[in-house]
């Protein structure tokens, strides 16, 4: 789908629909107070989307971030960006979980988000793990065995 989006748009869209959904909890979750957070946080999603689009179309390391055309060691950057967010999230999970028992409270959320987050893991690594490519790398690999049939 996101083929058929132009790529300067692609990181507003995003935004703009997750801002969105992130506003209508409010009006979902009703109350006196939930069409003027609605309204904050909506104007909020139109600012910051107006921002991203007129970033994307600058000649910059945010415009080409903005406008989805980061190189690869801009890539790079966010790949391990990530890697650390969900390293940080695995460990405040379990810190949490470990908290919320010694307090006696409700530990169950932070089980759950350190379920997900290890599940995340676990997943990553048989989805990007090594290839063959890689096992070409190690030590010994290149060189031919002898045949046992052979003298």
């Amino acid at each position: 789908m996101m083929t058929l989006i132009r790529p300067r748009l692609r990181v507003p869209v995003v935004n703009a629909l997750a801002g969105t959904a992130f506003a209508s909890a409010w009006l979902v979750r009703g109350g006196p107070s939930a069409w003027w957070w609605w309204t904050v946080i909506e104007v909020a999603v139109i600012v910051r989307v107006g921002t991203l689009y007129v970033r994307g179309g600058e000649d910059t390391d945010d415009g080409a971030l903005a406008g989805s055309r980061a190189d690869e060691r801009q890539q790079l950057i966010a790949v391990r960006s990530r890697a650390l967010a969900g390293n940080v999230a695995l460990v405040a999970a379990l810190a949490g979980f470990a908290i919320a028992i010694a307090a006696r409270s409700a530990w169950w959320p932070f089980a759950v988000m350190f379920l997900v987050t290890g599940f995340g893991y676990l997943l990553g690594r048989s989805v990007y793990g090594s290839s063959e490519s890689d096992l070409a790398d190690e030590p010994g690999a290149g060189r031919e065995a002898r045949s046992p049939v052979t003298p």
